[in-house]
């Protein structure tokens, strides 16, 4: 489903005529039902990865190739339709609308989707998924009102609305306390399962990191699978 192949990716050096790399030579295969966890210290690459996987960046080198379709060839709006209805995103930071319900919340990447879902039938999905990350009564409350646990598990509620392929979680518990990261992770392995998505999670969690069935380290810029401990 999903292929990196030599992606290389340059930014340009404060210093003239310098340049930082920032990913050397990644190579990667993952499936459909995947779950990979990537690991590494700070100011690796993790995170530019990421964004490359999820065509939020373009490679300076290499291919991804999503589906068969190579997104580092594909115009913008073409990604853009990809990034909406194939990819879902966790980010740290929930980004929710202030002023828009928990189910509003979760129904804003339907408002441009092009998938033949009626309206009815994704508002169905959006309270099924709430239901199922534990806020059937949360539904008309505003993010203000929930805590930071409750606001992460309304983005992974978002994350999985269009039905995506793949779902790309960064540091999806690093601003939670021990329970609430707990649970988020439990949530993100059980509907991984259920939802049959591949599941690329960037951690500093030991912990989450263990949950998936892989663990690659980015360190120095090269992707290598982590040593047994």
């Amino acid at each position: 489903m999903l292929e990196l192949i030599h992606v290389q990716k340059n930014y340009q050096s404060p210093f003239k005529g310098q340049s930082l790399c920032v990913l050397k030579d990644v190579t990667l295969k993952v499936s459909l039902g995947q779950a990979i966890a990537i690991v590494g210290p700070s100011g690796s690459g993790k995170s530019t990865l990421l964004n490359i996987i999820g065509a939020l960046d373009k490679p300076s080198s290499g291919h991804i190739l999503f589906d068969d379709a190579d997104l580092s060839q594909l115009e913008d709006r073409v990604l853009a339709k990809i990034r909406n209805e194939d990819i879902g995103f966790i980010f740290q930071l929930h980004h929710l609308l202030p002023q828009c319900t928990v189910l509003e919340n979760v129904l804003i990447p339907t408002l441009v989707c092009t998938k033949s879902d009626s309206r009815k039938e994704f508002e169905e999905r959006a309270v099924s998924l709430l239901e199922r990350v534990g806020l059937k009564d949360w539904l008309y409350y505003r993010p203000g009102e929930l805590s930071g646990g409750q606001r992460q598990r309304v983005a992974v509620a978002r994350a999985l609305i269009n039905k995506p392929k793949l779902l790309l979680a960064d540091e999806p518990t690093g601003s939670l306390d021990s329970e609430a990261s707990e649970k988020i992770e439990e949530l993100l392995v059980e509907l991984k399962q259920s939802e049959k998505v591949a599941l690329i999670v960037v951690t500093h969690s030991g912990r989450l990191a263990d949950r998936m069935g892989e663990v690659l380290e980015l360190d120095n810029g090269m992707l290598t699978k982590r040593k047994s401990r």
